[in-house]
Parts: structure tokens; sequence; C-alpha cells
């Protein structure tokens, strides 16, 4: 099997706390560990997304509006969506798969994420990976994942066609002119 879930990869959880959030791979562990005995991986992603900066904003508001919450988590493939972007932010010394263990070891992890996170975001670099999920991609995913919104949908199409052949029979101009 071809390993496409690497280092630096940027993707969406689709399952959990953080669902929609996007995130990127640090660790990936294909054949699983002792605890965890299916192909999960370690990822550090976007908990808090930063706001619209405008230019009448103070540069105290702005730097307000620029600051990201971070999270660092263990999450299963199967719960991953992968994108085609990388992201290249070293996030290897910081978050470690022993940072989980502790509560104190991962609140400083988190806080060093969030300061490399902010730093990107400020650069300017990797726009996408900063913004919000539009309602389509996220539409999109549950399709994907199959729930109930395909049914919802079929009976959309379906009572809209009907109303529209109820419609379009009662105000053509031909039936008027072949009944007289």
């Amino acid at each position: 099997m071809v390993k496409f879930l690497k280092t630096n990869k940027a993707v969406i959880l689709l399952q959990g706390r953080y669902a929609g959030r996007k995130a990127v791979i640090i660790k990936s562990f294909d054949d699983g560990t002792r605890e965890r005995p299916y192909g999960h991986c370690l990822v550090a992603g976007v908990k808090k997304y930063p706001s619209k900066v405008i230019r009448k904003d103070s540069t105290k508001k702005s730097a307000k509006k620029s600051r990201v919450k971070s999270f660092i988590k263990l999450v299963n493939y199967q719960h991953l969506m992968p994108t085609r972007y990388t992201l290249d932010v070293d996030l290897k010394d910081v978050v470690t798969g022993d940072a989980l263990q502790s509560k104190d070891k991962k609140v400083t992890a988190a806080k060093e994420t969030k300061k490399r996170f902010e730093e990107r975001f400020k650069t300017g670099k990797n726009r996408w990976f900063f913004t919000k999920l539009r309602l389509g991609l996220t539409l999109f995913s549950q399709l994907l994942l199959g729930s109930k919104v395909i049914l919802d949908l079929r009976q959309f199409i379906k009572h809209s066609a009907d109303s529209s052949h109820s419609n379009s029979k009662s105000t053509s101009p031909h039936s008027t002119t072949m009944s007289n």
C-alpha cells in the first residue's frame, strides 16, 4: 500500500471534537502501536481560526484577531481526509509522542505549536490552512460519510421536480388554446 499520509501533510478531521478542523501530520504510525493496534497519526491542528483583519482596526485589535489556538491529538486514519496541501512547519522537535502522556507537557507543546502557527500565519504563507471550511465542503464530507443528507437531498429534488411539472402544465399558453 502506498503511504500518502506523510509528515507535514495537511488533513481535515472528520470525527470527534475537532471535526471539520484542519491539522497537519507530525508523525504517522502505519502499523499501529501496542495501545492502538490500528493505523493512526499524531496531528497538530487549528482549534480556533484567526478572524479577518481590516484596515481600520487598531494594532491591538488586529493582533487579537490574528491569534490562533491549536490542539494536539492522536487520530485514527479512518477519521482523516487528506488534502493536496503540505505545510512546512517544523513541529517534530516540539510535539512528540510522550508530550501527550502528561497534562503539563501537552500544554507546553500546544503553546509552542500556537506560536509556530501564528508566525506562519503572519508571514502570509499557507493561507488556505488558516481559513475555516466553507459550507460546500462540509456538505461534501457529510455525503462522503453517508449521512441522512443524501435521502433529504433526493426528497428535495423529487419534490421540486413534481412541483415544477404541475406548475408548467397549468401556466402553459398552449394548454388554453387547445381547449378552445
